[in-house]
């Protein structure tokens, strides 16, 4: 029997899970703190961003179903997608860019911000891409293992809903109060005035379950995730990226988020994973920052010149790429680069392709498989 529709918000909880949640959010908090007093201090701070946002493009897809790896994407980025997994991937960056650009420009969570960024999602023939891209669905969509809506696990609300659920959702998202987002006196609540982490674990949850597009609304509620960390400052840098960890209890993650559902919905499971992700994230990104700026540094200490430790440096933005690009990246001249690139390779700090002629690619190994590691 499908679960069907979902309760407009704010989320009301019993009280012992309500004190259990905010212990563990207090744990939560304090290891989030930890990783942006690393980020302050790393030397590749900046550059690295830029490689855990493709990570999570990859990781956030591979819960739908993708088979990209983080290396091929770095070979794509290079030299452009190769079938439709490899441009969703690369629609996905394009979009949660966008994304972040529009937040640190003073937009809110808003619908037509959402619409927007599905259609980055949609475009260029990915998978699932329809004339629907940016639209908000008009018929009737389900969750199931097949088309037939008769073996559905959940039903999402009507079409002619979506617009007046969205509202209520951008209230509690943006943190403002709104009619809709009322509360009963002597309740426990988590509403548009709750902390940070839970309302944007809760704004994901309900996205979810409106499921206002005919496709892409995983993809789309993830990347709501990290911008909603954006725009509350929960970290001050853009690197929430929490599909890493969720991918990794991919049927616990959905049975969570269908508990949440229907006229009895229960939210600790979900609140709770989430939490548990969040920590574990920041940890997993502690260890990745921490092993890039030691082999960042290592490299570094090899570099004789400065043209050598500004081209050793730009391959942590690049980490395949070709003389060419990194010229473009460092200022330096061509000659100069190759001629660093040859060094860094004979350092065993790189690797070239000898296969081929021109355009050579080179290939920071040792950053990939950090950056790629869980």
């Amino acid at each position: 029997m499908a679960v069907k529709g979902v309760n407009k918000l704010p989320v009301k909880m019993n009280e012992k899970d309500a004190l259990s949640l905010y212990k563990r959010l207090a744990e939560v908090n304090k290891t989030l703190g930890k990783l942006d007093a690393v980020l302050l201090s790393s030397v590749v701070n900046t550059s690295i961003l830029s490689l855990l946002s493709y990570n999570e493009s990859v990781q956030s897809t591979r819960i739908e179903g993708t088979q990209v790896t983080f290396h091929e994407i770095m070979e794509s980025s290079r030299s452009g997608a190769k079938n439709w997994q490899q441009r969703e991937v690369l629609n996905y960056k394009q979009a949660i860019d966008e994304g972040f650009t529009s937040i640190r420009d003073g937009d809110v969570i808003s619908t037509r911000l959402l619409k927007k960024l599905h259609k980055i999602l949609m475009s260029d023939e990915a998978r699932g891409t329809t004339a629907d891209g940016g639209e908000f669905r008009k018929v009737q969509n389900f969750i199931g293992p097949d088309n037939k809506i008769e073996n559905a696990s959940y039903i999402p609300i009507s079409a002619n809903e979506i617009a007046d659920y969205m509202t209520n959702l951008e209230f509690f998202a943006n943190g403002e109060p709104h009619r809709s987002l009322k509360i009963d006196e002597g309740n426990e609540y988590i509403n548009y005035n709750s902390d940070a982490l839970l309302r944007i674990a809760v704004v994901h949850a309900q996205f979810e379950s409106i499921h206002p597009f005919l496709d892409g609304n995983g993809r789309l509620g993830r990347i709501l995730i990290a911008l909603m960390a954006v725009k509350e400052k929960l970290l001050d840098y853009p690197v929430f990226f929490v599909s890493e960890e969720l991918e990794k209890e991919r049927i616990r993650y959905y049975n969570a988020l269908n508990a949440v559902r229907g006229d009895t919905p229960d939210w600790n499971p979900w609140l709770t994973l989430f939490l548990n992700a969040s920590e574990q994230m920041a940890i997993n990104i502690l260890k990745k920052i921490g092993n890039a700026d030691k082999h960042a540094r290592n490299g570094l200490e090899v570099c004789k010149t400065q043209a050598q430790k500004d081209v050793w440096l730009s391959t942590f933005n690049l980490p395949v790429a070709t003389p060419k690009q990194l010229a473009e990246l460092t200022g330096h001249h061509p000659a100069t680069v190759k001629k660093s690139l040859e060094y860094l390779v004979e350092k065993k700090l790189l690797d070239k392709d000898n296969a081929a002629k021109r355009n050579i690619p080179y290939y920071n190994y040792d950053l990939i498989r950090v950056i790629s590691s869980s």
